[in-house]
């Protein structure tokens, strides 16, 4: 099969050797300032090419396996996030989205089918699809992005009297107008409960996908879904969290939720901005395909929240240092997330509050609170019993920290890329370079009561301190964390990520770290940007740390991807998956594994 790339400079196709290459039909005067010689990258790192990937390959190709890539990572591995960040409007003017985080969504897929008699080497088919198509179209016919985004700088050239039009022009709602008119692609979901099928399923391939997947779903901090093919990846939905139940009708929510990896019930949080900020915390029940509300908090103030915890009785949402200016009211003038977001108040701290999962009558049975912090990611959440109080419970929650917010500015495009000199301002060496540094963390919250206690009718006022058990070294801990799965609410000791030592401007290797030793293992190569990995475990296996981390990684020096495959014990190199092509940097991904004996194993949210 052929293997795909753009051919940026003549807007059609060529051939080299068994490779054809298709075109997007970008502009030449968009090219990646990477590809231009004489052009100096940061510590000889570059990454500029994975920022402006732009590629659509809808046909699937075959990919060069070299190594191996073992037989119970079979399945389907999803990844999604922006491609590129710059195009070109009807009128010549570029369109350039400034924060990562508002990059043109693209989706891929790798399909890793395992060895055969005839094929003794497991092989991987690829194929990727833009899922933002209107929306492209519409920005180059307007000529600017005129969408509510995660940070992108309003023009200084607009005028007062236009930005206050664009305050009070109404956006679409979640779910509707075309599938592929609104940039969602943060996490991916796969057979979420209680979602309903899209108006158009009749016509694409749902529930036939190899691995039995029903519905996939491309998801943001935002409170919508956008429905995707899982074989071809053309989008072909839309939905918000008010099909799950009515009153899910706030704006935000977490991209992160959690399953649960016995039941697969999964858990989130609306957040209904006003007056007075509402979250729900909620649950979509597996068995029934019904949802919940569990808790209605409304006396904690509104914030950026991109994930929350939970354990086998327990969800807590904790409310860190990322609260919203006006209750949030500001971002309608802002008309994007990052501009409303606070700078840090020492004076208000955490505030963790943890909500009885087994029923609808508890809601939240307990309260504490921290000094403040930043964060993105959750890693897990486990109980245990309490070591001071007999028949107590304390909850224990890791997590990947900042000092503050001021880290999302430094997701700016402009800060990111190898050859621009904004990324010097973050390196390791600066201030802001120290603060947008993560820190994994430990917290424990103490002596929860036990779920036979008598539940009193109004929550106590009073509120408990959630005790900080360790933080490990900058230069140890990761981002973009995960654990094995089968431990997802038990007690873990190996947390897996992305590094950012400083070795680029970016993402320059992946580690794991041992919560007991508190050391972590890298592994990292020169001009080699890795992914978010995704754990896949050995069914076979009897250590915790026994399974594969699947991850895409940039070849900077080359300008391609290729599907890292690594050995979860010793992160060493096992086998890969080679690109004549590139992923952008994207954000998360999902691992569904290919059907075993008639059923399929889905991944989890988390």
């Amino acid at each position: 099969m052929a293997a795909v790339l753009p051919n940026y400079a003549t807007g059609g196709t060529a051939d080299i050797g068994d490779y054809k290459l298709e075109s997007t039909s970008t502009s030449q005067a968009i090219r990646d300032s990477s590809s231009r010689k004489g052009v100096n990258h940061y510590k000889d790192w570059p990454n500029d090419s994975g920022f402006q990937a732009d590629q659509d390959q809808r046909t699937p190709v075959q990919l060069k396996v070299t190594g191996d890539i073992p037989a119970y990572a079979a399945g389907t591995l999803y990844r999604t996030g922006p491609g590129a960040y710059k195009t070109e409007a009807n009128n010549g003017k570029i369109i350039v989205a400034s924060h990562w985080f508002d990059g043109f969504t693209t989706v891929h897929r790798f399909q890793i089918m395992p060895p055969t008699d005839s094929n003794p080497l497991s092989r991987v088919l690829y194929n990727s699809r833009r899922t933002v198509d209107e929306l492209i179209e519409k920005m180059k016919k307007t000529g600017n992005m005129e969408s509510f985004t995660f940070g992108q700088k309003r023009d200084p050239c607009q005028s007062l009297f236009q930005k206050i039009m664009a305050t009070f022009t109404p956006s679409p709602d979640a779910d509707s107008g075309p599938p592929d008119g609104h940039n969602i692609g943060v996490t991916m979901s796969v057979n979420l409960p209680g979602l309903p099928l899209p108006a158009s399923h009749s016509n694409h391939s749902r529930g036939a996908s190899a691995s039995g997947i029903t519905t996939l779903i491309n998801k943001t901090d935002a409170n919508r879904f956008q429905y995707l093919d899982p074989d071809t990846l053309e989008p072909i939905g839309l939905a918000s969290q008010k099909v799950l139940h009515p009153e899910l009708k706030g704006v935000l929510a977490a991209a992160h939720a959690k399953t649960d990896p016995k039941t697969g019930d999964v858990f989130n949080y609306n957040l209904d901005i006003g007056s007075k900020s509402t979250y729900r915390v909620f649950r979509a029940s597996a068995s029934t395909q019904k949802t919940s509300i569990l808790a209605t908090i409304t006396d904690a103030p509104a914030a950026y929240l991109h994930s929350l915890f939970l354990t086998s009785n327990y969800v807590i949402l904790c409310v860190w240092g990322s609260l919203y200016s006006l209750g949030g009211a500001k971002m309608l003038y802002t008309h994007n997330v990052l501009d409303a977001i606070s700078p840090l108040d020492p004076s208000k701290p955490c505030r963790w509050y943890v909500i009885d999962r087994s029923t609808t009558e508890k809601g939240v049975v307990a309260t504490y609170t921290s000094p403040t912090f930043f964060s993105f990611h959750t890693i897990n959440a486990y109980e245990e019993e309490s070591s001071t109080s007999p028949g107590k419970t304390d909850i224990v929650a890791d997590l990947t920290c900042y000092d503050d917010p001021s880290v999302l500015k430094r997701f700016y495009y402009d800060n990111l890329m190898s050859s621009s000199p904004g990324a010097l301002e973050y390196n390791t060496d600066t201030s802001k370079g120290k603060a947008a540094r993560p820190w994994l963390a430990r917290y424990r919250l103490s002596n929860i009561p036990s779920q036979t206690d008598t539940y009193p009718a109004k929550r106590s006022t009073k509120e408990r301190e959630a005790i900080r058990d360790f933080v490990a070294p900058r230069d140890q801990s990761v981002e973009l964390p995960l654990i094995n799965p089968c431990f997802v609410t038990k007690p873990h000791r190996y947390i897996y990520g992305v590094t950012d030592r400083g070795n680029s401007t970016f993402f320059d290797g992946l580690a794991k770290f041992d919560v007991q030793t508190q050391n972590a293992v890298f592994w990292s190569e020169q001009g080699q940007s890795a992914g978010e990995p995704i754990f896949v475990p050995n069914p076979n296996g009897t250590q915790e740390d026994d399974g594969v981390l699947l991850s895409v990684v940039l070849d900077g020096f080359r300008e391609k991807s290729y599907l890292l495959c690594l050995d979860t014990r010793n992160m060493k190199v096992m086998g890969r998956a080679d690109m004549e092509g590139r992923v952008g940097f994207g954000f998360h991904g999902i691992h569904v594994r290919a059907k075993v004996e008639g059923r399929s194993v889905s991944a989890l949210d988390v």
